[in-house]
């Protein structure tokens, strides 16, 4: 498990430009916007959800865990899908992973103060120390692609081929040696908040986002960035930071990144038949000059693309 998120933060870190953060750091709005939905939206949604449906301790943290996680690979798969701003998907990742160190121990810390007896379960310590190792091979990947470009690629393809098929082939094992717990473990109430949260956050993310009047593009890329969380991530630390007594509970945020995915799924479907709807719509209305149509025409080209204007309608008709 620690081998594969060495090598998928590393490949994370390989996509990463320091000019490009660098440009999101001199004009923050937009990375600023994000960091609040990722940090504010979604570990206050894990403890809502946590609350509504009682969760027990253990399950309750686990929950909060993927709450406080920083985005992963999936938000940047899934902006790009909803042709959204990619600089500021793969900034806001970076930026998300890099303070994930502190803000998770932090928030875990805050948000378990509502839950009796999990201040002292929670291994604060642990957790911290896990993250840095972790999160280390970001840091080598980000010196990679700044100092040798050449080879950042194709470490990026292969890192991410290579973890791909160890985290397919950990969680396969695991599945088939615990796969009967996790039924027993896993209940439906924490079913239900898996598929609950992604959706709350890309709904509230847009909504935060649009608020502040960013563009659309960047209201898609943050809406995806605070619903999309680092499940791999989430994994490791359960597995390696917790007592064994968790058992298949490290199994939980593979259910979550699977809602994440049919969640973004279906709102990538709908936008893109609310584009084709939106372009069949205009290419019909082209057919008709409207006085607004002369009006935008005069204003940005003159009387000249009037006249050509007309004449190509008429030519048409």
């Amino acid at each position: 498990m620690i081998g594969t998120m060495f090598l998928t933060m590393l490949s994370l870190g390989c996509t990463m430009e320091i000019a490009k953060i660098k440009g999101h750091i001199v004009k923050p709005k937009g990375v600023g916007i994000a960091i609040v939905s990722q940090y504010g939206i979604m570990p206050l949604t894990a403890f809502c959800l946590a609350k509504v449906f009682q969760l027990p301790e253990m399950a309750a943290v686990v929950v909060l865990i993927c709450g406080c996680s920083p985005g992963g690979l999936l938000s940047n798969v899934m902006s790009l899908a909803l042709r959204g701003d990619m600089n500021l998907s793969i900034v806001m990742t970076s930026c998300s992973t890099v303070l994930a160190f502190g803000m998770m121990p932090l928030l875990l810390f805050l948000y378990c103060q509502g839950f009796e007896g999990l201040q002292e379960a929670v291994p604060y310590k642990d957790i911290a120390l896990s993250l840095l190792s972790i999160l280390i091979p970001c840091g080598i990947g980000i010196l990679l692609n700044h100092y040798r470009p050449q080879y950042s690629n194709i470490i990026t393809k292969v890192g991410l081929i290579i973890s791909t098929i160890c985290f397919v082939v950990v969680t396969t094992l695991t599945v088939l040696d615990e796969g009967e717990k996790v039924l027993t473990v896993v209940s439906p109430s924490m079913m239900t908040i898996a598929f609950l949260m992604p959706m709350i956050g890309y709904t509230l993310g847009y909504l935060f986002s649009f608020l502040f009047r960013l563009s659309q593009p960047e209201c898609r890329t943050v809406s995806m960035e605070t619903g999309c969380q680092n499940g791999p991530l989430c994994m490791a630390l359960v597995k390696v930071a917790f007592p064994p007594q968790f058992g298949p509970l490290f199994l939980y945020p593979l259910i979550y990144v699977f809602s994440q995915l049919c969640d973004a799924t279906l709102l990538v479907l709908l936008f893109r038949s609310h584009q084709c709807w939106q372009q069949h719509k205009n290419k019909k209305g082209e057919e008709f000059i409207t006085p607004k149509l002369l009006k935008n025409i005069y204003r940005e080209q003159g009387h000249l693309s009037i006249v050509l204007t007309c004449n190509l309608a008429l030519w048409r008709h």
